[in-house]
C-alpha cells in the first residue's frame, strides 16, 4: 500500500515528452521535471517523489555500489520497460516501490513473433524474385498442425499463443511460476529441455535473471528438434551465442530470428550480421504507433491510485527480479 501524500508529487520524468505532457495534466497536479540531457539517470534532484523512467538513458553506467543519498524522498519508481535487468541491483534494493510496464507491448511483440514464424516457413527471402531468371517453382512451408514452443507464458507468451491458435499451430509452453489451472490451447510442459525437443518454433519470453542467464545454451540446443527455429524477443543474454552459432553450422538449428543480442550491438564482424540462417534486427519488436500512448495509460492508472493511497499495479518482484 503506497500512502497518499496530501499534495501534488513532484514527479521527474525520464521517459518522453509525450508521458509527461499526460502526467502534467492529471488531476492530482504533480509537478513534471523534465530529465536533463546528460545528467546520469540516477541523479535524482532533491524533492522528487515519482521517477518515471526507461533503459537506454545511461543506466548501464551506473555505479555498482548505491550512491549515497540515492533514493532520499524518492516513494514510486515506474519504468517503461517490462525487464528490470538494465538497472543496477540497488535500485530494487529496499524503498521505494518499483512498478514495470508489463504487458504494456505485448501485442507488438506478439506480431513480431509470429511475422518471424511466417517468414521462416514461408521463405519470403528465398523466394523473392529479383529478375525473371529468379522465376521457379518452390513448395514453400505452412504453420497448420507445426508446434510452437514458448519459453514463458506472461503477457508475451499469451499474446502470442492467442494469435498462434488462429494459425492452427500446435502450442505448448513452459513458465517459470509452474501451472495453476488449464490454459485452452495450450500443452503445458515442467521442463524446457522436454519443450525444445518437440518444438519447430521456439519463442524466448522470458525474463533475464540469474536463473535464466545462458539458458539456451549447448546442452539445451542438444536436446532440439531437428530444424528448430528460434525466436528471441527477450533479451540475448539468455541466449549462448557461441553455441548457437554451433548448433545452426552443425544443421541442429535450422535459423534464428533474433530481436535482442549481447550485447547490443553486436561489434562489427560479428558472424551473426552476414548469416544466411540468422536474421537480426535491432531490439525494435515492441515498438508500434501506439505504445507510448499505452504506456502513458498505464502511468496514469498507477498515479490514480497512488494519488489515492491504493496498490499500484505491476509491483515488481524484489526476489524474482521481475
Amino acid at each position: 500500500m503506497v500512502a497518499g501524500t496530501g499534495r501534488s508529487p513532484v514527479v521527474l520524468n525520464q521517459i518522453g515528452a509525450l508521458v509527461g505532457e499526460r502526467i502534467a495534466a492529471h488531476p492530482s497536479r504533480p509537478t513534471v521535471l523534465r530529465h536533463e540531457d546528460g545528467r546520469p539517470p540516477w541523479d535524482i534532484p532533491d524533492g522528487v517523489e515519482v521517477l518515471l523512467t526507461r533503459p537506454l538513458i545511461g543506466w548501464d553506467a551506473a555505479p555498482t555500489a548505491r550512491p549515497a543519498g540515492w533514493g532520499r524522498g524518492l516513494r514510486w519508481i515506474q519504468s517503461a520497460s517490462t525487464g528490470m535487468d538494465v538497472y543496477p541491483p540497488w535500485l530494487l534494493d529496499g524503498a521505494p516501490l518499483v512498478t514495470c510496464a508489463r504487458g504494456v507491448s505485448a501485442v507488438p511483440i506478439a506480431e513480431y513473433a509470429m511475422a518471424a514464424v511466417l517468414a521462416f516457413e514461408k521463405r519470403l527471402d528465398a523466394v523473392r524474385l529479383r529478375g525473371p531468371e529468379d522465376w521457379r517453382r518452390e513448395t514453400l512451408g505452412g504453420l497448420s498442425g507445426r508446434r510452437l514452443g514458448l519459453a514463458g507464458f506472461g503477457a508475451i507468451g499469451q499474446a502470442v499463443a492467442e494469435r498462434a491458435r488462429a494459425f492452427g499451430l500446435s502450442i505448448g509452453a513452459v513458465r517459470r511460476s509452474g501451472w495453476t489451472g488449464s490454459r485452452p490451447g495450450v500443452e503445458p510442459f515442467d521442463r524446457l529441455e522436454d519443450l525444445i525437443a518437440v518444438s519447430d518454433h521456439l519463442v524466448l519470453a522470458l525474463p533475464l535473471t540469474a536463473a535464466t542467464r545462458g539458458v539456451v545454451g549447448a546442452d539445451l540446443l542438444a536436446r532440439a528438434k531437428p530444424g528448430l527455429h528460434l525466436v528471441n524477443v527477450a533479451r540475448g543474454a539468455l541466449v549462448d551465442q557461441e553455441a548457437l552459432l554451433a548448433a545452426i553450422e552443425a544443421g541442429r538449428i535450422a535459423g534464428a530470428t533474433l530481436d535482442v543480442t549481447e550485447p547490443e550491438p553486436l561489434p562489427a564482424g560479428h558472424p551473426f550480421y552476414r548469416h544466411p540462417a540468422i536474421r537480426l534486427t535491432p531490439h525494435v519488436s515492441w515498438s508500434a504507433p501506439d505504445v507510448e500512448p499505452r504506456l502513458a495509460e498505464r502511468i496514469l492508472a498507477n498515479l490514480d491510485a497512488y494519488a489515492r493511497g491504493e496498490p499500484l499495479r505491476d509491483v515488481v518482484n524484489v526476489q524474482a527480479g521481475y
